[in-house]
């Protein structure tokens, strides 16, 4: 959808752990295809793997894009570090990097937990026994309280740790974005009341970026890790689900 109002944006930036997970889930993809011409998918099981495959591949692209589209008004704005110091253009293209940062950082969450959901169903984890509504990371916990399929489990979670501080940070921003005041407005005011005529100072623009590409990072591994697990259990087994 932005490639139509920015050009070619969700590959502009040719993340290569970006294009591995398109190409691991485009495989999985395809044998899900092969296995449902062969067994004619009575119980329509591989069906709904597949469209939840494809809605994954289209959520991943609309994350990519926002970045790319947040990146790309960064590239506008002059930072001086004051909100007052910019000319009318820079707040214009600034306001827009900050909501498709805000995109960004919420479709973080929202593919991880597209991917618990996928994860619960094809590794029968049973995660709405101990939440009703869970997240990707407390079915990712299932893995080991339920002793199962424990190798894909150390694999995703090595994949956690290694990224936990920037998503611990994007899942702060995100928590206050949804629940609480708008987390810039509420800085605003805070710096406002330190001194009624003192500039807005910017937050720090270029290490958010880098906290979502390394979120992006972070998805795109465990989809990658997921799928090419998932697939050669599959082909293992005969893709009996």
């Amino acid at each position: 959808m932005l490639s139509e109002l920015f050009g070619d944006l969700s590959h502009k930036n040719n993340n290569p752990l970006v294009e591995n997970a398109f190409k691991e889930m485009g495989q999985a993809i395809q044998l899900l295809q092969k296995e449902m011409d062969r067994y004619e998918d009575p119980t329509h099981d591989l069906r709904k793997l597949e469209i939840w495959t494809r809605g994954l591949v289209s959520s991943l692209i609309e994350l990519d894009e926002s970045y790319a589209a947040a990146e790309f008004f960064r590239k506008s704005i002059i930072i001086a570090g004051f909100m007052d110091d910019m000319s009318a253009k820079e707040q214009l293209d600034y306001a827009r990097y900050v909501y498709f940062y805000k995109n960004g950082f919420i479709r973080v969450f929202a593919v991880l937990d597209k991917l618990g959901t996928f994860l619960n169903e094809v590794y029968d984890l049973q995660t709405s026994k101990v939440k009703s509504q869970y997240s990707y990371f407390t079915v990712l916990r299932q893995f080991s309280y339920n002793h199962t399929y424990e190798s894909l489990g150390h694999l995703l979670v090595a994949i956690r740790d290694e990224y936990r501080q920037p998503i611990n940070d994007l899942r702060k921003r995100r928590n206050a974005e949804i629940h609480y005041m708008n987390v810039e407005m509420e800085d605003d005011l805070w710096q406002r009341h330190q001194g009624l005529h003192d500039k807005i100072i910017l937050e720090d623009v270029d290490k958010h970026l880098l906290e979502l590409k390394q979120g992006i990072d972070m998805v795109s591994r465990t989809l990658s890790t997921v799928y090419r697990y998932t697939s050669e259990r599959w082909i293992r087994k005969d893709i009996q689900t």
